[in-house]
């Protein structure tokens, strides 16, 4: 099935983590066989090859570098000022174009050239080899704009969403691990997005965040990469309220496939070996199904992976080799009873009717 995944760190991992990836998976770990600066050394889970294999054509595809106020191991941390962090997002761009030159990757960035690499991608007579995975570009936490003026400056080479807050203090918003609202900065930021209409993502913001930005910002919502609280009882998690709150603004919520985030009592980003834990490509099913369940419908839904979000292996779901294997919980849908229409809605007809109704204007 045609697949939509809201949220991957690609440009960080080719530069940070130097991955070629235009290699398949099997080779990009081989290359980092014997390798210790990275927890995830040869256990990432994500290459271009795997992605066509996989039959995600179009993924949401990250900016991220924070300005280092506090803790500089947290992820996507180490930059002691909004301007070399701006630089980092700038050679992850650049990254991204080189892979446009290179045939391998097409960013999206309207309704025109969604609709044209959709049906690119759902035309069998073209082996999936042949067709560049698209790419919208998102930044996640806003640390590295400078100044409001930034924002339309990214706009202009094709941004077309923004999470203000990432891990802990932030510019323009606190995020997971904190506490409070949103700073003046990023008022201001989000009545910028408002008048460019871009996405507003409002994953790793603080419960007080969550409530302003939804109550401050008009224009298109999602979630890209959340869980339930319900289920894992973290602030990182959404709370039923706020899937309500979300369903309401007609958001979708991309299901993460980091397992601290899909099994309760497992610590932050530690290093897990998934294998003894018990958490499958199943235990995310559980989280749609809350969601489902909650909003009655199956159409706030979708998968937002994180995959090689910082983790390989050690974090993933057990059953999951590599990213190609998201395919699998197509099945695991169809045995808990889901219809053939919930199943699409899932794997990309959600997010395409989101990014048509953000766009269609």
């Amino acid at each position: 099935m045609f697949t939509i995944d809201l949220h991957l760190d690609m440009a960080l991992n080719a530069i940070e983590w130097n991955r070629d990836y235009r290699q398949p998976v099997t080779a990009i770990r081989q290359s980092e066989n014997g390798m210790t600066d990275k927890p995830d050394r040869g256990r990432g889970v994500v290459s271009l090859p795997d992605l066509r294999r996989g039959n995600i054509g179009l993924v949401v595809a990250t900016q991220i570098a924070r300005f280092n106020q506090t803790d500089s191991s947290l992820p996507g941390a180490g930059w002691n000022s909004p301007q070399q962090a701006w630089a980092m997002t700038q050679a992850q761009r650049a990254w991204y174009e080189t892979m446009e030159a290179d045939g391998q990757m097409r960013r999206i960035d309207s309704l025109v050239s969604l609709n044209e690499h959709v049906a690119l991608w759902q035309n069998e007579a073209i082996d999936n080899n042949e067709k560049p995975v698209g790419y919208i570009l998102s930044l996640e936490g806003a640390d590295s704009l400078i100044d409001m003026s930034y924002v339309e400056r990214a706009y202009a080479y094709g941004l077309r969403a923004i999470g203000p807050a990432h891990y802990s203090t932030g510019r323009y918003a606190p995020g997971t691990g904190l506490s409070g609202p949103l700073t003046p900065l990023g008022r201001d930021l989000l009545r910028e997005m408002d008048r460019l209409n871009m996405i507003l993502d409002v994953t790793h913001l603080t419960d007080e965040g969550f409530d302003e930005a939804l109550d401050l910002y008009k224009g298109a919502i999602w979630a890209s990469h959340h869980n339930c609280r319900a289920l894992v009882p973290h602030q990182r998690q959404l709370t039923d309220h706020q899937i309500l709150r979300l369903a309401e603004r007609g958001a979708i919520i991309g299901g993460c496939l980091d397992v601290w985030m899909m099994k309760p009592g497992l610590t932050q980003r530690a290093l897990f070996e998934a294998q003894t834990l018990g958490v499958t490509l199943d235990t995310l099913v559980d989280h749609y199904d809350h969601i489902c369940q909650l909003t009655g419908s199956s159409r706030h839904c979708a998968i937002g992976s994180d995959l090689d979000g910082t983790y390989g292996l050690e974090q993933s779901p057990a059953d999951l080799d590599t990213i190609a294997d998201v395919q699998n919980i197509a099945g695991l849908l169809t045995k808990r009873g889901y219809s053939k229409e919930a199943i699409t809605n899932i794997f990309h007809q959600n997010a395409l009717r989101f990014l048509r109704s953000a766009w269609g204007a």
